[in-house]
């Protein structure tokens, strides 16, 4: 797939190595550390997914399992991550909770995944389009397996336009190895202007922190 447009990648691109060493240090404390306050986009994220139609979901960053409860229980739902470590997490949660409604979690890369086209009727990126290296491919992928017509969903942090919250996520942005997410991640570098004119954004708490994208899979001729 090619990337024509593009605006310049982050500063430091994350490998795939650097982020799953980033996030093999972080599966023991995710969830104490970023549970609490990832949960409100989480569930905002899976709230409109639960009002969406369709019965299968493509979780994308299923990460410890956070989100996973919360789904409908008619809702089928794959799970991917990229670090082996929070899968081993989440299968636990999966076990403990008897989630019965989780069909597969897969340790898997979200800009190449191995799944058919059009294999999901809706797949939601759970603080993954920061992670990846090159956003764009992940959205093209997305588009590749979720059905036309579909939905496809992204909660994630994106930099401030302004303020003082602006001037710590530049300042923070040299730390992106070590966090294993991009501080000063924008907006722009995920979707392309078309899709930004079509897609329902919405902040979500605390103070907007993070930010919902519901996006319909438009069919292209």
């Amino acid at each position: 797939m090619t990337q024509e447009n593009v605006p310049p990648s982050p500063r430091a691109v994350l490998d795939a190595a650097a982020v799953k060493t980033a996030y093999k240090r972080w599966a023991n404390m995710y969830d104490a550390v970023f549970g609490g306050i990832s949960m409100f986009g989480r569930k905002q994220a899976v709230h409109v997914t639960n009002h969406l139609p369709g019965k299968t979901v493509l979780e994308v960053g299923v990460g410890t399992g956070l989100a996973l409860p919360f789904y409908r229980k008619d809702l089928t739902i794959t799970g991917i991550d990229l670090s082996g470590e929070m899968l081993d997490k989440a299968r636990e949660r999966v076990k403990e909770q008897k989630l019965e409604n989780i069909a597969a979690l897969h340790e898997m890369d979200a800009e190449q995944t191995s799944f058919e086209d059009n294999a999901f009727d809706i797949a939601v990126a759970m603080f993954v389009a920061s992670v990846v290296p090159h956003p764009r491919q992940l959205l093209a992928e997305l588009k590749r397996v979720v059905k036309p017509g579909g939905h496809i969903l992204f909660v994630n942090h994106f930099i401030a336009k302004k303020g003082i919250r602006l001037f710590i996520e530049k300042n923070i942005a040299w730390a992106s190895h070590s966090l294993g997410w991009h501080p000063d991640f924008a907006m722009e570098s995920l979707l392309p202007e078309e899709d930004m004119q079509r897609a329902v954004i919405r902040p979500v708490p605390p103070a907007g922190l993070f930010t919902l994208i519901t996006l319909e899979n438009v069919k292209t001729k």
